[in-house]
């Protein structure tokens, strides 16, 4: 409990990326892509069905946006955004994801992924499991507990009051800091709760997993987290 405690308002610095991937273009990756170009950065959009299946959302996009493999959006994005089903992180490049800042964004649904038993064990966490596959790479949880529509329409400047906030949980603090301030660039108070390990207190049917609340609330839900086995 004692990370949740201390769970603090994660400062937003300057992003010096120009380039987001995104590997996974399903309703957060898209949404993810839309929010990424309106702040006038460019995005590689990938899926597993290939880059000519993506016309339509790049043509939308705009001129600061391409459709590419996940190997390109791996290659090419400052920022890698991972959000594809938890059975296919394999499929996620390793290499040129070395030394990046990738943001996972994943939740773990049995009925979809499979039972994964380290999962069920609850042993470890979908973002531990993205890090152990990219062991050179700076993972942050992030963006996994925001219903897909909200990103585009709940979003408000920075100092307004009640405004929403999103979580970060990572292991490394500059990887955090670039995503909190990707989050604040979005319209959300970014809400550093601490190691990797932590990101299980935002994961489904936790009281912070939906709710549209501003910081001081949901570090409150977040402290209130339980495993399932204590459930």
């Amino acid at each position: 409990m004692g990370q949740a405690r201390n769970a603090t308002t994660a400062p937003p610095v300057p992003l010096n990326m120009t380039t987001i991937g995104i590997i996974g273009s399903g309703n957060i990756g898209s949404q993810l892509a839309r929010l990424t170009v309106a702040q006038g950065h460019d995005v590689i959009v990938s899926n597993s069905r290939g880059p000519e299946t993506l016309t339509d959302l790049v043509s939308e996009l705009g001129e600061h946006a391409t459709a590419g493999t996940a190997l390109d959006a791996a290659e090419r994005g400052d920022i890698v955004i991972v959000t594809i089903p938890l059975h296919a992180i394999d499929t996620v490049p390793v290499a040129p994801l070395a030394g990046k800042v990738v943001i996972d964004t994943n939740n773990y649904y049995p009925e979809r992924d499979g039972h994964i038993a380290e999962l069920d064990e609850e042993t470890t966490t979908t973002a531990e499991m993205l890090q152990a596959h990219l062991p050179e790479s700076k993972v942050v949880k992030a963006f996994n507990h925001i219903y897909a529509a909200d990103l585009t329409t709940k979003g408000k400047p920075s100092g307004t009051p009640n405004r929403r906030a999103l979580v970060i949980a990572g292991d490394d603090a500059d990887a955090k800091a670039t995503v909190a301030a990707l989050i604040d660039s979005f319209g959300f108070e970014p809400l550093d709760i601490g190691a990797l390990s932590e990101g299980w207190r935002i994961q489904r049917d936790t009281p912070g997993y939906g709710p549209d609340v501003d910081a001081d609330k949901l570090r409150e839900l977040v402290a209130e987290a339980k495993r399932y086995r204590d459930m």
